[in-house]
Order: C-alpha cells, then sequence, then structure tokens
C-alpha cells in the first residue's frame, strides 16, 4: 500500500514498472477506486511505468467534506505526479477521470505528453441534474443509485452473462464515502471544459461505449473533436466502463495509440 500526503489529502495510489520507462497515468470514475483499471493493467506489456490512484473522496484516499471542485481534483493529480517525480506521461482518465486529464492538459502541459479521454465529455450534465443526484444520496446513501448505475455502466449482454462482475462494481460504488461521492458529483456539476479543451493540442484519443448511459458515444466524440488532430474509437456492446466489460479492445486500442505516438 502507498499513501502520498500531498496538501490536504492522503492519496492512495499504485506505482509499478520502472522507473525510467514510458509511464501512464490512470484516472477512474465516479463510484470507483482505482481497481477499476486491473483488467486493462493485467493485459498491458512489461516495461511500462504505471500509474493509478484513488482520487480525492474515493477508496483509501482522504474524503473531505464536500463540496469539491475540479481544480481540487486537478491539482490532486499534478501534485502526485510532482511527488513521483514524472513527467512526459500520458494520462488515461474515464468518466470524471477523463475531466480530471482534460484539465491536467490545460493546466500543467509540462506534465502531460497525450491524454486518453474516455466515456466522458467536456462538460456531462447539468448541475441541476447533479444537484437532484446529491440530493438522492444524502437522503438514501450511494446504495439509492446503485442499481440505476449499473444499467449505464455495463452492456446489457455482460449484465447478463457475468453478474458477478456486475455485483463486485456495485459493491465497489456503494461502499465510497457518501461525501466523497456528493463531492466529486459537485465537481462535475460546476465543470465545463468546452474553451480550454479546444485550446489544447497534443495527442488525444477519445474512447466510447455503444451502450453507455453516461456518456453517449455522440458526446465522446464531440468532446474528443475539440482537439485537433484527435482519434475516436467506439467499442460496441460496452456501457460507460468498456476498460471492465471490453477490456482486449480496449487495451488493444490504447497500445494502438500509445504505439503511434512513439510513446512504447
Amino acid at each position: 500500500m502507498k499513501i502520498a500526503q500531498l496538501a490536504d489529502i492522503h492519496t492512495h495510489y499504485d506505482d509499478r514498472g520502472p522507473k525510467d520507462a514510458p509511464t501512464l497515468l490512470f484516472a477512474n470514475s465516479l463510484g470507483t477506486d482505482f481497481r477499476l483499471w486491473d483488467r486493462v493493467i493485467d493485459r498491458l506489456p512489461e516495461g511500462l511505468r504505471l500509474i493509478r490512484y484513488d482520487k480525492r473522496g474515493h477508496g483509501l484516499t482522504t474524503a473531505p467534506e464536500p463540496p469539491y471542485f475540479m481544480g481540487d481534483l486537478v491539482q490532486d493529480a499534478g501534485r502526485l505526479l510532482d511527488h513521483l517525480g514524472v513527467r512526459d506521461v500520458v494520462v488515461v482518465g474515464l468518466s470524471i477521470g477523463g475531466m480530471i486529464a482534460q484539465g491536467l492538459a490545460a493546466e500543467r502541459l509540462d506534465l502531460i505528453r497525450a491524454m486518453v479521454v474516455s466515456n466522458t465529455a467536456a462538460k456531462i450534465g447539468t448541475t441541476a441534474m447533479w444537484e437532484e443526484r446529491i440530493g438522492a444520496v444524502r437522503d438514501g446513501g450511494v446504495e439509492a443509485l446503485a442499481d440505476a448505475t449499473m444499467e449505464r455502466w455495463f452492456g446489457r449482454k455482460f449484465r447478463d452473462h457475468d453478474p458477478l462482475t456486475v455485483g463486485a462494481f456495485r459493491n465497489m460504488m456503494v461502499r465510497q464515502p457518501l461525501q466523497g461521492y456528493a463531492g466529486c458529483a459537485a465537481a462535475i456539476g460546476e465543470t465545463d471544459l468546452y474553451e480550454s479543451t479546444a485550446r489544447l493540442k497534443l495527442p488525444t484519443l477519445g474512447i466510447a461505449g455503444s451502450e453507455d448511459g453516461s456518456t453517449p458515444p455522440d458526446l465522446v466524440r464531440e468532446t474528443t473533436e475539440l482537439v485537433a488532430g484527435s482519434r475516436f474509437h467506439l467499442i460496441r456492446g460496452s456501457g460507460h466502463l468498456p476498460c471492465v466489460d471490453n477490456p482486449d479492445e480496449y487495451t488493444e486500442v490504447l497500445m494502438g495509440f500509445l504505439k503511434d505516438i512513439g510513446h512504447i
């Protein structure tokens, strides 16, 4: 277990691979911890440095009282990279993690070589929608959102054929600290990255799932295309977490991108 004291929080992270190797930073989605990436990590070749972390309010990282702001989450990621002394990183972010990737590229381009924005957008939903979701969590706990969330997270075929994994991710979600879930939901609700993302000039890959009920493919494509020269890939049959329900294709697409930009 690795813990770093970074400003006002203690951040739980995983850092594996040679210290001088090409580096990837993985940022996970709302309601998950860094185990979200297990199936991709297991498929990546040796010779890469792979860094994962539990964002503010999730997993074993400190969960301060909400609200949180996207700037907090972006600074947390930047502080972790500074703490580890790494540069020239490809950041792979899913959902709110993809928003963190966009913000990190905009604010700390000294750290970032390229980004993968997976199942995300420059703006996700409306402030009112997220306030309603936060209210539901305060009234009924994260449990109140769990069943509907699983339908958005995973494609129908995967839900039918692998209920054990779906159940495990449901458990992961409901065990996140209430204040952490609400804090990050508030951060999503107040965030609009259209202008800053449209100014970015770095290699960018967008990934979407055809059955994603949280960030539909057209929304992901729209955000990806804000960055000139970007590329987009649709994983058919996947939901909001294609790194879980289709890790083979997800990893193949990620590896192809890393090879094309000369990161491996």
